[in-house]
């Protein structure tokens, strides 16, 4: 068995070591809000945090990732009160749906380190991650949204 914290908690896997993280936390864990896009860590569809970092689940290995603090789209609230997503909601980012998940992991990793980004840090911290529907204005303009309620008290 190998022992992971994942969204605070500490849980069990019995997982193969070589197993892709995003496999480990999909099918082992139950955590499916973590899309599978490409298994190449081209479209960023997969993207959890590792340590506070925007990771590819898709091409991290668990053996990579054992003792380490892992978030998943699951562990931003429990009730969508995160500013990131509440600002998805306001400004009705979404259009299928699909790559949403690794987009506000992108972007809550942007936010933790760049409280106030620039459309360039913007587009550099986002550029990794595919909206087929191509909503990007509406991602980048929820990104400004979310500093925003960050800086005024909007934290979840």
């Amino acid at each position: 068995m190998t022992t992971l914290k994942v969204n605070g908690q500490t849980l069990e896997t019995d997982a193969a070591l070589d197993t892709p993280l995003l496999w480990v936390l999909r099918d082992h864990l139950g955590m499916t809000g973590t899309k599978f896009g490409c298994g190449k860590s081209l479209c960023g569809a997969c993207t959890v945090h590792v340590e506070g970092s925007a990771t590819r689940s898709c091409v991290t290995l668990l053996s990579t990732v054992v003792g380490k603090d892992i978030r998943t789209i699951e562990g931003l609230s429990k009730d969508r009160s995160h500013p990131v997503q509440r600002a998805w909601v306001e400004l009705d980012v979404p259009q299928c749906g699909y790559c949403q998940s690794g987009q506000i992991m992108s972007a809550t990793a942007l936010l933790e380190r760049t409280p106030n980004p620039t459309d360039a840090e913007i587009d550099s911290a986002m550029a990794g991650n595919i909206c087929r529907c191509g909503t990007y204005p509406r991602i980048r303009a929820a990104i400004h949204r979310a500093a925003e309620l960050i800086k005024t008290g909007g934290a979840a």
